[in-house]
């Protein structure tokens, strides 16, 4: 997934003439000549990005001169004091465009590369350009003939979000959609073919800016519906129109926090999303207006060491994934103090961390990593070079699950989402989302996630039962109708579901014809007569659901059974008895599950049954399993806190800013007497504070205006094991739990007025009451003075 932010390009040109002289000899052997190029605009933000791309380009000597495209309009260009930050061009700013006055600083990016084809002498001197964003870190030579791209045939990273090449988006915007491909990021291409292209990345980028009637989050995956990635399917699209087919390689570039496909070596970091190790965390955009590069030996917080990352991940990927995350940082802050050094900064105070920078082991951890070439004999690492041919080639996935337009869902969806992506989970998610018209007009969580819109089958339209659950069989069925789709394993889940990892075929086992998923014991219809009565095939029944793992060929086969086989099952309500199909409640609500099972039978699609992959939160876990996922499915509980989703059906979770759920106990409170119980509490507590933490995000990329810290209504606690920015409101959680309370225990307005005329009643009776007995005093008092007085 990309940045958001206005974006920053890079260019990659060699002109040997002028290469630096750590790359001469490199340059001197290149049979074509290269230049890299990236865009900017004058700002801190893009200053830092700058040092950082900068210092990473001369460290992972990447062959040739480099300039910056830099944007600036005449007020900005007066103040600017970044001139001396690297090799610049300046190009006109159109970040308010001149004819529309629309405020897009992302189309400085085609604007400038077509600004540099048309003034600049280099692009006459070159034979090929690599196009990448300055929130980026090189970490070896990218060649673009050496990674296959051809006159015709450019080299990109894939950016699987841009759905717009798949629906209409793409049949308004270009002539061949068919040719629309998915991709950005890092760009690789012939000089010619950049000639004939950009012209057309501005005029789309333009085209699809201007077209706000289809900056739907459904149509263009665009998170904000803002139309803020218009630039991306500017490219595409202008590609699209001049017959340029890439070559899209998924394994060059890797966002750090995302972890790599096992023997993958990725030569290009895009720290464009939050990424965290430990409680260590960095955002980007927390650096928006931040002078960094011109205070004196000031640097971003030190991530933990890598000592630390190997005490805090056993396993050997993951832990893979977080040294890739530190070295982009590490590489940041090492290009920071060698230009306070150039500025001529006092030298800084010694520090581990400083220390550990100008080591020998961050050396060797750095040097540049190569792809598919031979590396001279003086620069062996302890490091693994993976040829790009000889890589294990794994195949793409797409992560599905099925919600309805209600509250209750909505924040079950930002707890699924938030976790997908820090799951390192490959591939895309897509929510199916089941909505009558009634409900779609007044629904609020369109950008909650990627979405795919379904008819509503929740009363069903030829019998009018009313049963939501159908939903999920039929979503999947309208989804693969109507949706092309290059994923060759669909996962499935549901959306009370955290994931923990990723869940993927080839850990698995999952093959066309032997799909994987999660014990479901309770269906005990397999065993019995529901399952004779449903399917042909009652020995193929097997109780599962939960996670499935299916080959798309499998599930285009199967979809429509599993729709068939609940609607049979559902109208079959002399079988909805517990003692037939285990449900609890005998009301046929697990029919859409026995749905599954049945048309799984019908196939004879016999599954790979998985105990590791699934739990609830409240069992005990198995003794070394990882889980991947949560299903908090059923009430659990920690001592005197519990949560059941049941609880939150009619809460506003995601549009009441900073509305949390209460917060579970520390971890340092639990006992430790029974090492499995202490396992399932942790286990708990884990996925409780997983979905604050996404709730929390959430309430901030809504810009929910932060309490002050003097007000008495908001306190703001750190949760054990959370980074800075995952800081949880706990008052706001106070209200919500007072809102949902209110919804059991609120009084009418006439109970309230009965109840304050009986309070009147009472008052006057004891005013009554006070006066009598004063009088009865006052009497008898009188009453003794006249008998004395005899």
């Amino acid at each position: 997934m990309a940045s958001f932010a206005p974006a920053a390009i890079v260019v990659v040109v060699v002109v040997v003439a002028v290469c630096p002289s750590s790359a001469l000899a490199e340059a001197r052997k290149a049979p074509w000549r290269m230049h890299t190029l990236f865009s900017v605009e004058c700002q801190d933000y893009f200053d830092w990005q700058t040092v950082g791309l900068m210092h990473s380009y001369r460290k992972a000597r990447q062959p040739g001169p480099i300039t910056r495209l830099l944007s600036c309009t005449d007020e900005q260009r007066r103040r600017y004091r970044g001139m001396g930050l690297a090799p610049t061009f300046e190009v006109p700013s159109m970040s308010r465009h001149p004819r529309t006055g629309d405020w897009y600083p992302a189309i400085n990016k085609p604007a400038g590369v077509l600004h540099w084809l048309e003034h600049s002498e280099d692009a006459d001197n070159v034979d090929w350009v690599v196009i990448l964003d300055a929130d980026m870190i090189i970490r070896g030579p990218i060649v673009p003939w050496e990674l296959g791209a051809e006159k015709g045939r450019p080299v990109a990273a894939y950016y699987g979000y841009l759905r717009g090449c798949d629906n209409i988006l793409s049949r308004l915007h270009t002539k061949h959609p068919e040719l629309c491909d998915k991709v950005g990021g890092l760009l690789a291409m012939h000089i010619d073919d950049l000639r004939a292209l950009a012209p057309l990345w501005l005029s789309k980028t333009e085209e699809v800016r201007e077209d706000r009637a289809h900056w739907g989050t459904n149509i263009t995956g665009d998170i904000y519906g803002k139309g803020w990635i218009s630039e991306m399917y500017g490219y595409s699209f202008g590609a699209a129109e001049v017959g340029l087919r890439h070559k899209i390689n998924d394994d060059l570039m890797l966002y750090p926090g995302y972890i790599p496909r096992v023997g993958v070596e990725p030569i290009l970091l895009h720290y464009g999303l939050p990424f965290k190790v430990g409680n260590w965390s960095f955002r980007k955009i927390r650096h928006h207006e931040d002078g960094i590069v011109y205070d004196c030996n000031r640097i971003f917080p030190p991530p933990p060491f890598p000592r630390e990352v190997e005490m805090m991940e056993a396993d050997l990927n993951k832990r893979r994934g977080l040294f890739l995350s530190i070295e982009c940082i590490n590489t940041l802050n090492e290009g920071l103090l060698l230009h306070h050094a150039s500025m001529g900064c006092p030298k800084p105070q010694w520090s581990k961390y400083l220390s550990f920078l100008k080591s020998k082991r961050f050396s060797e951890l750095t040097k540049p990593k190569y792809l598919n070439r031979k590396k001279p004999s003086s620069q062996i690492s302890e490091h693994r070079i993976i040829s790009i041919e000889s890589r294990n080639v794994y195949p793409k996935i797409h992560t599905l699950f099925s919600t309805e337009c209600s509250s209750y869902f909505d924040w079950q969806t930002v707890g699924l989402v938030h976790s997908f992506h820090l799951s390192g989970q490959p591939g895309n998610i897509t929510r199916l989302l089941s909505c009558t018209d009634e409900f779609l007009k007044q629904y609020k969580g369109h950008n909650l996630a990627p979405t795919h819109y379904v008819p509503s089958m929740s009363q069903h339209p030829l019998t009018g039962d009313w049963y939501p659950a159908i939903n999920k069989p039929a979503s999947v069925l309208h989804w693969l109708n109507h949706v092309e789709t290059d994923a060759e394993f669909i996962v499935i889940l549901d959306a009370d579901m955290i994931m923990r990892g990723p869940i993927t075929p080839w850990e698995y086992g999952a093959q066309r014809g032997r799909p994987v998923s999660t014990p479901y014991e309770y269906l005990i219809g397999c065993d019995n007569e529901l399952a004779k009565i449903h399917t042909r095939n009652p020995s193929a029944c097997e109780k599962v659901g939960g996670v499935i793992i299916m080959h798309i060929d499998d599930l285009r086969k199967f979809a429509l059974l599993w729709l068939h086989k609940t609607e049979e099952v559902r109208s079959d309500k002399a079988h909805y008895a517990t003692n037939f199909t285990g449900d609890i409640y005998g009301s046929g609500w697990i029919s859409e599950m026995y749905g599954y099972s049945f048309g799984a039978a019908e196939l004879n699609l016999r599954h790979i049954i998985r105990r590791d992959i699934l739990i609830y939160p409240g069992y005990v876990p198995e003794p070394g399993v990882k889980y991947k996922v949560f299903h908090y499915g059923l009430r659990f509980g920690v001592g005197n806190w519990s949560f059941d989703k049941a609880d939150w059906g009619n809460v506003d979770m995601v549009n009441t800013c900073w509305a949390k759920f209460p917060e579970p106990p520390d971890r340092s409170s639990l006992s430790t007497s029974d090492e499995n119980i202490l396992e399932r509490d942790i286990l708990s507590i884990e996925c409780g504070k997983a979905l604050n933490t996404a709730l929390y995000l959430h309430h901030q990329s809504r810009k929910c205006p932060i309490p002050s810290e003097g007000n008495s209504n908001f306190s703001v606690v750190e949760d054990e094991g959370s980074s800075d920015e995952l800081k949880h409101v706990t008052n706001p959680a106070a209200n919500v739990i007072s809102i949902h309370a209110s919804s059991r225990m609120g009084m009418s307005p006439w109970i309230r007025m009965v109840a304050l005329w009986a309070f009147s009643v009472l008052g006057f009776l004891v005013v009554i009451s006070m006066v009598l007995s004063n009088r009865k005093g006052e009497n008898l008092k009188a009453k003794g003075s006249r008998s004395k007085n005899v």
